[in-house]
């Protein structure tokens, strides 16, 4: 008798819904943690700014949440919702996901990632300024996106959106990399107590 192999099992919609929504709280986790840990380095160089990159983080991490909110709104809906009804609230929520990432990924990052962290950056000599330089570009170039996308100028996820963010994530990801190697410049005034480093 020929043994049978059964399929691989498949995981349901729910298990993958709440398995992104995990994810998700960690990336809200992460978020605030890459504030709030180098918020005492960036005090010394500006008090004002480091509290703005807290905020910016909070921000965009509510956004974050909004979306994880409608996406396990959503896997109810598809259980529990009385039928007729779950068609309509779904593409309300789905709506409301959606723009909720445009604008907390898709335009508070280039405030608080962009703009905030890379000033921060650039004006404390804690790295390179040519690398926090893609932060200060990225940044009001991912703004200047999302509003497109607001005004429905341009596509939301689309090419011209996705051009316009390359230096943001490149910046993103270099900072990254580069303080895992190297860590904070240690020449930089910051470091040394003082409120030095010139803001132009």
């Amino acid at each position: 008798m020929r043994g049978t192999t059964s399929p691989a099992p498949v995981m349901m919609p729910q298990a993958l819904i709440a398995t992104g929504a995990l994810l998700e709280l960690l990336l809200i986790i992460a978020n605030v943690g890459t504030a709030v840990v180098p918020f005492s380095i960036h005090k010394r160089q500006h008090e004002a700014g480091a509290v703005a990159y807290v905020t910016a983080r909070l921000v965009e991490c509510t956004f974050i949440a909004i979306g994880i909110v409608c996406m396990l709104a959503i896997s109810t809906l598809r259980q529990d919702a009385p039928t007729g009804t779950d068609a309509a609230l779904g593409q309300g929520l789905e709506a409301v996901y959606e723009w909720s990432f445009r604008l907390g990924p898709g335009f508070i990052v280039g405030v608080g990632n962009g703009l905030i962290l890379g000033w921060l950056m650039y004006t404390s000599g804690l790295v390179p300024r040519g690398l926090a330089m893609f932060g200060l570009i990225g940044g009001p170039l991912v703004i200047l996106a999302g509003t497109a996308v607001i005004f429905d100028l341009i596509e939301a996820g689309g090419p011209v959106q996705g051009l316009m963010t390359i230096p943001e994530a490149f910046w993103e990801l270099s900072i990254g990399i580069y303080l895992i190697a190297k860590g904070f410049k240690p020449t930089s005034p910051v470091l040394a107590g003082t409120r030095a480093a010139p803001l132009v």
